[in-house]
């Protein structure tokens, strides 16, 4: 018997098993800032190159993304030329500020999609409660091509004034979370929530879902997000979060803020939130 065979065999088995084995899945929330001159030097048109190059060089699989509005998704668009998008803008159509969330199309494929209003009236356009701005949330069931994992996104922007509105808000998107996700896959809920752990809205999501933060084996960064262009102060506030479903067969590997600078000038007024997970 030629025992160069077996070997063979072997080597074939272990590159099968090796190229079956599940894709990382690159996950990321980014409230980009909106377009408006008054931010005058910290304007869209000033940092749109800076933040696209950042999201290009971090690869997320999967963007949830806050406060774009269409001219921001059309030079996303335009930089992001491996990307597409889902959502819809909370003025209607593709009018006002959306909660888009990109994703990678050689790597992911959105199987169905909606967006809401987080109101007492969450089909169509409409304000909820104390909020002082329609809100709104995106969500979609994404597949991953390599690997086949199926995992529900939702990307959302919690109301910055009204904390009925946040409250409620937030039970609303729980609620819809456990009415579609029947087939119990890992459930991803990201988004600047304007609030911070401790929170009635932090512990509200908790009972559900968990921050995906302690739960990662190598943490990088800052603890705070929102730095509102301030280079020259401490950034504190964590408002931008990246949950995970509770007893999910997906773990967070890696957990990151990115604090990037270039002469002293942030992308956004928000530090992007990035985490790697994996199957367990």
């Amino acid at each position: 018997m030629d025992m160069k065979l077996p070997i063979l065999l072997i080597i074939a088995l272990t590159c099968a098993i090796t190229s079956c084995k599940s894709q990382d899945m690159k996950i990321m929330s980014y409230n980009i800032r909106l377009d408006i001159a008054s931010d005058g030097e910290n304007a869209w048109p000033n940092r749109k190159d800076f933040l696209s190059s950042q999201v290009l060089f971090l690869e997320p699989d999967i963007l949830g993304l806050q406060e774009v509005r269409p001219s921001q998704i059309e030079d996303l668009n335009n930089a992001l030329t491996n990307y597409s998008y889902i959502g819809t803008g909370r003025d209607g159509g593709n009018e006002g500020e959306h909660t888009s969330i990109y994703y990678n199309t050689d790597k992911v494929k959105v199987e169905n999609e909606n967006t809401f209003w987080l109101s007492e009236t969450p089909e169509k356009k409409s304000m909820g409660w104390d909020a002082a701005y329609p809100r709104i949330c995106t969500y979609g069931l994404f597949t991953y091509r390599e690997s086949k994992q199926k995992i529900w996104v939702f990307n959302t922007h919690l109301d910055h004034v009204g904390a009925e509105a946040q409250l409620e808000g937030i039970k609303l998107v729980l609620q819809k979370i456990e009415s579609v996700n029947t087939k119990n896959y890992p459930v991803i809920l990201m988004g600047d929530f304007n609030t911070e752990p401790g929170s009635d809205v932090y512990t509200e999501t908790s009972k559900l879902l968990t921050d995906s933060k302690p739960l990662a084996e190598l943490r990088f960064g800052p603890d705070g997000t929102f730095n509102g262009f301030k280079y020259d102060q401490p950034v504190t506030r964590r408002i931008d979060f990246i949950f995970i479903s509770k007893n999910s067969d997906v773990a967070v590997v890696k957990y990151a803020v990115f604090s990037d600078a270039i002469d002293f000038k942030y992308p956004s007024d928000h530090f992007p939130v990035f985490v790697t997970l994996e199957k367990k």
